[in-house]
């Protein structure tokens, strides 16, 4: 199944544990506001190291998720990795195994993010066990 949508997403640095001359391991909380198939919100935690090369870094994150796919509630955690190589995007963004809740249960799958003149898009390809037991109450 897909489910796709827009995302507002706010950061805030936090104190970095590591600042060295040829680069940075800097730290962010995440608050997200999710639009479209996907209604709701998550919390995040993010780690990111800068080189001194332009436009190569990369980023690890976790977020917990919570609000209603396509009219299923619950949640469920996402696990980030992120590499820039020179411009060069590489991005993984999985469901944590056994992280869903609720209507959620047993959520798998793998989401993309793409950043369009400051919007950000996300497609989500998932898979939910047995739908008749995950159906949302009429």
């Amino acid at each position: 199944m897909q489910a796709s949508g827009t995302f507002d997403v706010k950061l805030i640095p936090q104190e970095p544990p590591d600042k060295t001359e040829k680069g940075a391991i800097g730290g962010f909380t995440s608050d997200k506001q999710f639009h479209g198939d996907f209604e709701g919100t998550s919390k995040g935690v993010m780690l990111a190291v800068s080189t001194e090369v332009k436009k190569s870094a990369g980023y690890v994150a976790m977020e917990k998720v919570s609000g209603s796919l396509k009219g299923r509630n619950g949640t469920f955690a996402l696990q980030h990795s992120g590499t820039m190589d020179r411009g060069k995007k590489e991005l993984s963004v999985t469901v944590v195994p056994d992280s869903g809740t609720d209507q959620l249960t047993g959520i798998t799958g793998r989401m993309t993010i793409d950043i369009i003149d400051g919007k950000h898009y996300y497609k989500f390809e998932y898979t939910l066990p047995d739908a008749a037991e995950n159906k949302p109450d009429k």
